[in-house]
């Protein structure tokens, strides 16, 4: 039996943004109080100077894309030439796509190209009509393409390529102006997590009635997918934040000199080991 009557929170409006460095954008101006989201939006306005952008927890620190193509396209090389979808310039999506190809010596612009096409269902609508030659998608939308024929180029979960992928971040206003609402949001987060990893059945009905997804085998690829990247306890950890750092710091010398413990509020997280609070949540069955 779950019970949250000690770790109540209303959430008055839930927004699904499909870029990072839009949910940034939103995020500054002052529109939401916590955002679950990729790293490199926050990152990148961190290090252009604004301060306010922290990250507080974790839910996936590598990243789980994978990029799919069809016909004859069959070899990461093949990609050389193609046009590849992303969601947006600066998302997850447009950010593996250039670290997976890197590890095959193609830079963009140089071998591939991209086009902005929206979220993963936009992605793979594009890659059927053949506006792409490749589609960069992440869980379940990958396991769609499967079923449409599709087949990966690149697997992205084999190859563990740090990066906060998906993180809690909020303001440091925020946080100094709602500490308690925060704190029952990320406990309330980690009960969800705790669901996540032990209710499976439960999981997939809440997914399949809000992705409008029936299909149990589509739902089991995504699920023993990502289930093996998510952080039971939410961490962040340091190496996801600084693989993006790495990364700006070839274009924007300013990454160099921001340290990864300048991102990260870990009170919450602290808080909740401190307490016991994981210990008892994680030995309730």
């Amino acid at each position: 039996m779950r019970d949250y009557s000690r770790n109540t929170i209303s959430i008055t409006n839930l927004v699904f943004v499909a870029s990072s460095s839009i949910v940034t954008a939103a995020l500054l101006g002052s529109d939401p109080d916590m955002t679950l989201t990729g790293g490199v939006g926050n990152v990148t306005a961190y290090v252009r100077g604004s301060t306010e952008p922290v990250f507080v927890g974790g839910v996936k620190n590598t990243m789980t894309n994978s990029l799919l193509a069809g016909g004859n396209i069959k070899r990461p090389e093949d990609a050389r030439g193609k046009k590849i979808g992303v969601s947006r310039l600066g998302s997850n999506s447009h950010y593996f796509t250039i670290q997976a190809l890197r590890r095959h010596n193609m830079e963009p612009g140089r071998d591939y190209s991209f086009l902005q096409v929206g979220g993963d269902p936009e992605t793979l609508t594009a890659l059927m009509s053949g506006s792409i030659d490749i589609g960069c998608l992440a869980a379940p939308t990958d396991a769609q393409a499967i079923a449409r024929g599709y087949h990966y180029l690149i697997y992205g979960p084999d190859l563990r390529i740090p990066y906060a992928s998906t993180a809690f971040v909020t303001k440091r206003s925020s946080i100094a102006k709602r500490t308690q609402v925060m704190t029952n949001y990320m406990r309330v987060m980690a009960e969800a997590s705790k669901i996540l990893h032990t209710d499976r059945e439960f999981v997939y009905k809440v997914l399949g009635k809000n992705l409008r997804i029936a299909d149990r085998n589509i739902l089991d690829a995504a699920y023993n997918a990502e289930i093996k990247a998510l952080e039971p306890r939410l961490s962040i950890r340091e190496e996801s934040l600084q693989a993006i750092l790495e990364d700006m710091a070839q274009t924007d010398p300013r990454a160099k000199k921001v340290k990864v413990q300048e991102l990260v509020d870990s009170r919450y997280l602290d808080e909740m080991e401190k307490s016991g609070f994981f210990d008892q949540l994680w030995a309730k069955r």
